[in-house]
C-alpha cells in the first residue's frame, strides 16, 4: 500500500508537511481535497479523517495521520535524516519549543483574523465538521497579538541562520508557512524586521519550499 497525501495546495496547513516531506525526500502519492468547493466536509473524506481536516496521511499499514504534528514524528522515525526534530535531547526540547511557540502565538493570530473576519468563512470560523460563528473579538485579538510575535522573532533571528539551532529544522518550516500565511490578511512582516526578512529569503530558497 502506497503512502497517500491528502492535500489543498493553497492551504498553509498541508503545505508544512509537504516541505517536511521533501526535506526528507518521502516519496507519497498525493489526492487533491477542494477546500474551496468543501471536499474535506464530504462522506468521502471523512471516512479517512472524520475531523475533516487537511493534511492527512494514510501510511503503508493503513494507519491515518490527521496533523502536522504525528506527520513529522512519523517522518522522523520513518527517516532519521536529515533530523528536523533535532538531534540531541536539548535540541529536540528547543526545536517542539520553538515550534510549539510559531503554532501559538504565530499561527493562531493569523487563523483567528482570517476566519473570522472572511466572508467566504461565516459560519466556519473553526476548522472541522461543526460549524461556528465568526467572533470579530477574536480577529482584533489576533491583529494586537501577530506584531508581538514579529518583534520576538526578529530578536530571535539575530546573528542566526535557523530559528531553534544551527540546522534547518521543522520550526523554520513552521515559520516559513507562517509568515506566508500571514501575507492572506496583510500583516506580514515588514521592513522593520531585517532578521526575518533575510532568514525568509534563504529558506524561501530551498528546493522543499517550492514543493
Amino acid at each position: 500500500m502506497p503512502l497517500t497525501f491528502y492535500d489543498f495546495t493553497p492551504a498553509p496547513s498541508p503545505r508544512r508537511a509537504r516541505i517536511l516531506l521533501a526535506e526528507k525526500g518521502i516519496g507519497v502519492d498525493t489526492v487533491q481535497v477542494d477546500m474551496t468547493k468543501g471536499e474535506q466536509l464530504s462522506d468521502d473524506y471523512k471516512k479517512i479523517n472524520p475531523s475533516c481536516t487537511i493534511p492527512a496521511l494514510v501510511l503503508e499499514d493503513g494507519t491515518v495521520l490527521t496533523d502536522n504534528a504525528g506527520i513529522a514524528a512519523w517522518a522522523e522515525a520513518y527517516k532519521p535524516e536529515p533530523a528536523l526534530l533535532g538531534t540531541t535531547p536539548a535540541e529536540k526540547g528547543i526545536v517542539m519549543s520553538w515550534n510549539a511557540r510559531i503554532d501559538f502565538e504565530g499561527f493562531m493570530p493569523v487563523a483567528e483574523i482570517l476566519r473570522n473576519t472572511s466572508k467566504g468563512m461565516q459560519d466556519r470560523a473553526i476548522t472541522g465538521p461543526t460549524n461556528f460563528a465568526q467572533l470579530p473579538e477574536l480577529a482584533e485579538r489576533g491583529r494586537a497579538r501577530l506584531p508581538l510575535f514579529w518583534d520576538a522573532l526578529e530578536k530571535r533571528l539575530e546573528g542566526r541562520e535557523f530559528i531553534a539551532t544551527d540546522s534547518f529544522s521543522i520550526a523554520d518550516i513552521s515559520a516559513l508557512v507562517c509568515i506566508d500565511f500571514s501575507a492572506w490578511v496583510k500583516m506580514a512582516p515588514g521592513d522593520d524586521h531585517p532578521n526575518i526578512k533575510r532568514w525568509h529569503a534563504a529558506v524561501s530558497a530551498r528546493p522543499s519550499a517550492k514543493a
